[in-house]
């Protein structure tokens, strides 16, 4: 039986290690799946860079991370 995935897409990456470790920490303590987080910093990254002009994806707020 495969998995069933709604609306992802798998990937795989190398990312520096002091970042992934503080990325999971901060998933770990805020209870937000790092999936969630990934999505929020790529819309980020990309309102940045005027690829997109709002968020539609994300609905995690500064709010939510303290």
């Amino acid at each position: 039986m495969g998995q069933v995935k709604r609306n992802r897409k798998q990937i795989a990456s190398t990312v520096d290690p002091e970042l992934w470790e503080a990325f999971r920490e901060l998933s770990e303590k805020t209870r937000i799946p790092a999936s969630r987080l990934l999505d929020e910093a790529m819309e980020d990254l990309l309102l940045k860079y005027k690829v997109i002009t709002h968020k539609e994806k994300t609905q995690i707020g500064r709010a939510s991370c303290r």
